[in-house]
């Protein structure tokens, strides 16, 4: 199956303009969890990376399939940072000891 290269700009702008219009629509409160949740999901990323890579040949390939397995595995290790710092913030503080300072 070959993509022209007309017809790949145009699903990545369609999907760019679609991702913009529903994430704009998502409230503030529930931003922050789905966002973490797509970051961790674009492992499907890393794996087409590597398939990339694969079949990539000369050095503009080879330095295209690094570059696109590098960004893939950051956008999933930034999902699961900002997951766990979400989580964080739901954690329940130790409660002050009576008769402190302050």
């Amino acid at each position: 199956m070959e993509l022209d290269l007309l017809t790949a700009v145009t699903v990545f702008v369609l999907g760019v303009l679609v991702g913009f219009e529903v994430i704009s629509k998502v409230p503030a409160t529930l931003h922050t969890p789905l966002m973490s949740g797509a970051n961790s999901i674009h492992g499907i990323v890393v794996i087409g990376a590597m398939l990339i890579t694969a079949t990539a040949d000369g050095f503009l390939g080879y330095l295209l399939a690094f570059l696109a397995v590098a960004f893939g595995f950051a956008n999933v290790v930034g999902g699961y940072v900002v997951t766990d710092r979400m989580l964080h913030m739901f954690k329940a503080r130790p409660a002050a000891k009576e008769g402190s300072a302050s």
